[in-house]
């Protein structure tokens, strides 16, 4: 089956729904990696609202229905990466790999030389992802009680 995906940046008007793929993807990433405080999951959606306002969001739509979602948080020449989620049944079709090819044109076009994120460590789908893209481990950390690879990658300006 050809799936027809776009990928734009997030408006206010699209928190609710970005919310709801965030609380999906979480919940099942906590059930993966056993962690159930997690910062995501404390989220409501007047916080997605005012993060789509204040850093960049990119979400992927099928149908007029969110299905995919990233965050960026860029200062000067470093982005932090999180809130990364495919929702379940629009898995394995691109979204993931749209959405970060979209991450890399934006990041590029603003100078930015490197791009982090945290992942479990034990997440080995994700971890697989990430590699994939071009991202290697730079620490393992513990501070939020358990192990999540910090990711780097860098791109040449």
């Amino acid at each position: 089956m050809l799936y027809s995906f776009i990928i734009r940046q997030a408006e206010e008007s699209d928190a609710e729904s970005v919310y709801r793929i965030l609380q999906q993807a979480f919940r099942e990433y906590a059930q993966i990696t056993g962690q159930t405080q997690l910062e995501a999951l404390r989220e409501t959606v007047d916080d997605v609202r005012k993060e789509i306002t204040e850093k960049v969001v990119f979400i992927a739509v099928i149908d007029d229905e969110i299905v995919g979602t990233v965050r960026l948080d860029i200062q000067e020449d470093k982005a932090y990466l999180s809130r990364f989620a495919v929702g379940h049944d629009s898995r394995n079709i691109g979204i993931g790999k749209a959405l970060m090819n979209a991450v890399d044109k934006y990041l590029i076009s603003k100078g930015v030389r490197e791009v982090n994120l945290h992942t479990a460590s034990k997440h080995t789908v994700l971890m697989r992802f990430y590699y994939g893209r071009g991202f290697f481990v730079e620490a393992i950390e513990t501070d939020r009680g358990y192990l999540r690879a910090r990711l780097k990658k860098e791109y040449a300006v």
